[in-house]
């Protein structure tokens, strides 16, 4: 690796351009999350999760856990970069944590594309080694291009500014008994920067070539859509679209800040008195906490109709052999 100044010079320079504000500065990521406590690391053996290792490790953040999940989508490829990782984590005297999943089979079982299906299971890979480790937070290598093509990918499918702003620079997933909060220092940081770093310290790291595929709707927005888009425009259109899901990153964490704790039931009169906007928010995250797949805005906006008390329809159909039912003024899931 390299030396701890080397690194403090170059974080301090990245984040702290004056082109677009940070959203996480050294200072503030030291004072939020001391580098003296245990984190968990996600690291695919990329150049992104070994350039915020690296940096980690700059910072003085010695109780990292590496934590790499081999997707089983690449075969010997795949197994070698598990073996890249660990080799990695071992050279720095790093503990590890290596899981396994056929994402492939996943997708197919759970009718989920590959991309979803891989998150999901890094998500739960993560919340495992959480709970086994007690070690409650981990940093992931999410950067500003990451940010820009998730906001478009999910606009694309339909989703409104809680979509375009999925990647928060820390967020918090409860799955269970387990809260596991997620820290992506990387937010600000575009992916030209990081490989300039990669190159300026000469790191290792592992490059997956199904990056450079099309047949994934990420690849095709990273490849094709926004080169277009820029081409159509005269200019570069991804730092516009980075600075909007900033912006409402930060609205959608207010909004949520206004909504009410939510039970296994939901009092109709109380959702009623709540605006259109808070009432569709507050029923997309009861239904996300229940562990509902495939949430659309229909299907929100027909359990919003339940609120009506002219409403003749009392119950709506869920994925998986589920229902909504209202009865006795509350909203409730069976099956």
């Amino acid at each position: 690796m390299h030396s701890p100044l080397d690194v403090e010079g170059w974080a301090l320079e990245v984040f702290t351009m004056k082109r677009f504000a940070p959203l996480i500065a050294p200072a503030k990521l030291l004072r939020d999350f001391p580098a003296t406590r245990c984190y968990l690391i996600g690291v695919s053996g990329g150049r992104d999760s070994i350039a915020l290792l690296d940096l980690l490790l700059g910072f003085g953040y010695e109780k990292l856990v590496v934590c790499h999940l081999d997707h089983r989508l690449r075969d010997a490829a795949s197994r070698a970069d598990a073996r890249f990782v660990e080799k990695v984590a071992r050279n720095l005297g790093l503990d590890c944590e290596i899981g396994s999943v056929d994402v492939g089979a996943l997708a197919k079982r759970s009718k989920l594309s590959i991309e979803t299906a891989a998150r999901f299971a890094r998500l739960a890979f993560f919340v495992e080694v959480a709970r086994r480790r007690r070690c409650s937070r981990i940093f992931l290598a999410h950067h500003a291009d990451d940010l820009v093509e998730t906001a478009l990918l999910n606009l694309f499918r339909g989703a409104g500014p809680a979509g375009m702003a999925a990647l928060r620079q820390v967020s918090i997933h409860r799955v269970g008994k387990t809260k596991l909060t997620i820290i992506r220092p990387l937010l600000a940081v575009w992916r030209k920067e990081i490989d300039g770093y990669i190159r300026q310290q000469r790191l290792e790291f592992r490059e997956d070539k199904t990056n450079a595929r099309l047949d994934s709707s990420r690849n095709r927005i990273r490849h094709r859509v926004l080169p277009n888009i820029g081409k159509t425009f005269g200019r570069d259109v991804r730092r516009p679209i980075w600075r909007t899901a900033v912006i409402w990153a930060d609205e959608e964490a207010l909004l949520d800040s206004m909504l009410p704790s939510a039970g296994a039931k939901l009092a109709v009169t109380s959702l009623r008195k709540l605006s259109v906007a808070l009432q569709r928010r507050a029923l997309l995250r009861w239904l996300q906490q229940r562990k509902t797949p495939n949430i659309t805005f229909d299907l929100v906006e027909k359990i919003r109709a339940l609120l009506e008390p002219s409403s003749s329809t009392a119950k709506v159909n869920l994925p998986g052999n589920r229902h909504v039912r209202r009865r006795a003024r509350k909203i409730f899931i069976e099956g």
